[in-house]
Formats: C-alpha cells, structure tokens, sequence
C-alpha cells in the first residue's frame, strides 16, 4: 500500500478504561491501533496500580455508559454490568444528640435511576479482552513514553527490563498518525505536547490527602445479599466538617473506603497512629464496628496518604498528529463521581466530531490528515469549556458531601427540585446531580440551568414571602400578639423569624 494511500495508525498512551475506550473506537473504525501501557499487564493481579493502592472501586454513571454503549460493541456492557452494584443515593451515617447511631437515606434521583459501583479492574479486563481478539489492535505493555516528535509524527518508548550493553533499558521509534494521550494526569503525552502547543496549563493540590481502607465482607452460606454488613445499594458517608470517610460497595460483599482529610489531620495521626480508632469513634461514629481497630490502625499506617490533584489546560491537541482525553486533559478531584465518567465521554465526543470530517480510515494521508486538524480543534474548543466545569462542580462537590448534606437548607432544595421534577415534568426542573450523573447534556448547560432553577427558587421564595395573604396573616398575628401578650410557643415563633418583643 502506497505512502498516499495507506490506513491510517493511531497510538494510544495509556490502557486504562479511557485509553482502551479510545482505541476501541479506532479500531472499529479500521484503524491499525497500537496501544502503550507503562505498567504491566492490567489484567494482571500482580500489577500494582499508579497510586499504589489494590482495590478502587469506580462509579459509573450515563456518561460512560453512553459512551460504551457506542462503541460498536453490544456485547460490552453486558459484560461490564455483570459485575455493577446500584447505587440508587447517599446513606449519611452518624449520632443524634441522645448518643444513638443513625442511618439517613438521600435517593440520588427521584425516579429512581442509579448509578453504579464498579471495580476497575473488572472494567479494564473486559475492554482489554475486546481489543485481544481484534486483529487491527496490538497491545504493548512495559513501554514508557520518552519523547515524540508531533510534526514528523514519531514517538520514542523505552523498554522496561530490557537493557543494552550500556546498561539502559533498549529504546524503540514507532511512527503514527495520530496519537492519543490517555496517560492520566501526569501524562508523558500532555508533557511532550506543552513543547509543540501554546498551551495555558493550570495545576493544584487541594489540602486534602486520602487513604484507604476496607470493610470486609460477612462469611454466609445463605443469600448473596448477607455478605453485605450494610446496604449495597447506597454510597455510605460518614460525614465530617473538615473531613468525611465514604464506603462503596464491592462485588464480592466488601466495601472499599476512603478517608478524606487535610493534611494537619492526617500528620497528627501519623504521629500517634494508635489513636486513629478513638478518631474515627469521635467522627464518624458506628465505622468501628465495621472495621476492626486493629485494621484501622494498619490500613492507616501500610496503605499510601496520597494527594489529590486537579488540572485544567487548553489546547488539547497539536495540528492533526495528537489529543489528549481523561486525567491527561482534565484531572480532577473524585466527589462528583465524574472522573473516569468524562473521560470516557471525552472519547464518545471527539469520535462523533472525527467522523463529521474524516470518513475513511484509508485514502491520500495529507488529505486525511487536513481534515483530522480541523476535527481536532473543533473538538479541542468544544470540550475545554464542559472539562473546566465539570472539574469545578467537583471541588464543589466536596463541600456538599462532607458538610451540606446534613444541612436543612440544602435538604429543602433537593426537596423542591425532585417534586417539581416528578409532579410537573413540563417543565424540565431537575437537580444539578440528575443532569449531571443520569443525562448527556453538556456539563456548560448543566450549570447554566442549575443556576437558572436556583434563581427561580430565590425570586419564588421572595414572591411567595412578599404576597399580599402572607403579608396580611404576618399582620393579623402580630396584632393578635400586642392584643393577648406572648406565650411561649409565640417566643419561640418570634425566635425563629427574628422578631423582636416589646
């Protein structure tokens, strides 16, 4: 086949669940796909994930699903929802003020949609196996990305365990068309693409550092459901002012946990880790009779204290030759749920723009190549806008999950939304966290309509207030009061609005 004439290659960096997504989609579009993955094989038990932890659980939501749904590959989400748990809300643990433990329930959507808790390393297998048994598609595994070239279209990868004479490990050239960056947010592909594009690039480290823990499943012979010590079905927080813990159900009866907590918080334990048990007795009270003292002092000192990153760039791309999808373009920290979510719409969205322009995989390259750079900054622009506010809502999230969730103000607006979203569908009222978690649109016109429902509420609420009938009957109380002198439950009434007495 002639150099003009040729199918075209893409690489991808990366095979976790966006990188194996992306070159899905390529394949399936006759690509010749290449896909280079630092570590080991994935599918591998042995191979010790980027953060150094053995279990993440994910959640996944319609995002992903939509964009795996479009893959091409019907059998796909078979396979992966095999092994989901629903999650259909919040369960909001802690103490009431007589002592007594308590479990509150907040539904995720009043129409009872869900989403999903699903094990990473599940996910990446069944994308894997998808990719094995294409013939287009190679998979290349303990390859680190050393250098590219994106104006010759060339890339240069080390080969891990296998040194020259000089003692380096030996280094390959590959060439390609276009190589896509799914590399996570310390991206070996956004790292050589900052030397070609005038790219604004933005980082921070939050104050809050995060471990891991585990609550183990209950040994049944009975019903599967009684491996669970408490609800499958629900997102646990235990939350805190500074701090919150969280529990996500595992396939297998087990729970995965996290705490999340600014760094001061986690130095004085780490100074006395034995006092880590009296910690979690006075935050997040019922955790330890869920996970021994013994555990938690071990999970705390074995398991890494690790830091949470968000990172916004734009552009995205460099002229037709490379783009940059997931964590590589738009990290950001995991209280939304949205993370991996994104990314895998980052794919589904840059293949639908790929196709309004580049109809074949084979055909004249500088043709091709000159339609994909338009694609390529089509999709660049479209895309920064949603990957900035989606990282926004999701440090935002995080006041929500650890704080506003116990707070009536935000109970009585969840409430508003959901009974106007159930009992007057017309007019297209939902909460942020539906159309975020169980819609397509946009994240931009999430915000634009959230913040448009909030105003409402704001102006109907001042109405409401300022209305003649409420005015009248606030006058009639109060010259029924002047007349009859107050009595307690009045005071009390007074309190509350902010009246004063004579």
């Amino acid at each position: 086949m002639s150099q003009e004439n040729k199918r075209q290659k893409t690489v991808v960096i990366g095979a976790g669940p966006v990188g194996t997504l992306a070159a899905l989609y390529a394949a399936q579009r006759g690509h010749d796909v290449e896909i280079f993955e630092l570590r080991s094989d994935l599918r591998d038990p042995s191979t010790v994930p980027l953060n150094f932890t053995k279990s993440i659980n994910l959640a996944l939501s319609e995002r992903g699903i939509n964009a795996m749904r479009q893959s091409g590959k019907p059998d796909l989400l078979e396979k992966v929802f095999g092994e989901t748990i629903p999650m259909y809300g919040r369960m909001i643990h802690g103490k009431n003020t007589a002592g007594e433990l308590y479990e509150q329930a907040q539904v995720y959507d009043v129409h009872g949609r869900a989403i999903y808790a699903v094990d990473r390393g599940g996910l990446n297998k069944a994308l894997l196996d998808e990719l094995d048994a294409m013939p287009n598609v190679k998979l290349v595994f303990n390859h680190k990305l050393t250098g590219a070239d994106f104006k010759k279209r060339k890339a240069w990868f080390e080969v891990a365990g296998n040194p020259t004479s000089t003692g380096r490990n030996r280094e390959i050239e590959v060439d390609f068309d276009l190589m896509i960056g799914a590399d996570g947010a310390h991206s070996a592909a956004r790292y050589h693409l900052m030397k070609y594009a005038r790219m604004d690039y933005q980082q921070e480290y939050i104050d809050t550092l995060w471990c891991e823990f585990q609550i183990p499943a209950q040994e049944t012979t009975w019903h599967v459901e009684e491996r669970f010590c408490i609800s499958p079905n629900h997102l646990h927080i235990w939350p805190g002012k500074d701090f919150m813990f969280i529990a996500i159900p595992s396939f297998d009866g087990s729970f995965t946990c996290t705490l999340f907590m600014p760094s001061a918080n986690f130095d004085k334990l780490e100074a006395n880790p034995n006092s880590v048990p009296a910690f979690f007795d006075t935050n997040f009270p019922g955790v330890t009779t869920l996970i021994t003292p013994a555990d938690l002092i071990s999970s705390f000192k074995e398991n890494p204290h690790l830091p949470l990153i968000s990172i916004k760039c734009q552009p995205h791309h460099f002229s037709s030759s490379v783009v940059i999808v997931g964590d590589a373009a738009h990290a950001m920290v995991p209280f939304y749920g949205q993370g991996m979510n994104a990314g895998l719409e980052d794919i589904r969205i840059l293949y639908s723009i790929m196709d309004k322009y580049v109809s074949t995989s084979e055909g004249d390259s500088s043709a091709i190549a000159a339609q994909r750079e338009k694609a390529l900054e089509e999709y660049s622009k479209y895309r920064k806008e949603d990957a900035h506010v989606i990282n926004d809502l999701a440090l935002q999230n995080y006041v929500e999950m650890r704080a506003s969730v116990v707070s009536p103000i935000y109970t009585l607006r969840k409430w508003l939304e959901e009974t106007l979203s159930m009992y007057v569908p017309s007019l297209g009222w939902q909460t942020k966290y539906s159309r975020v978690s169980f819609g397509n649109e946009r994240y931009s016109e999430v915000i634009k309509k959230s913040e448009r429902q909030g105003r409402l509420l704001v102006m109907s609420l001042i109405g409401l207030i300022s209305s003649p009938v409420v005015i009248g009957a606030a006058l009639a109380l109060y010259k029924w009061r002047k007349a009859t002198g107050p009595t307690r439950g009045l005071l009390k009434l007074q309190t509350w609005f902010g009246w004063k007495t004579t």
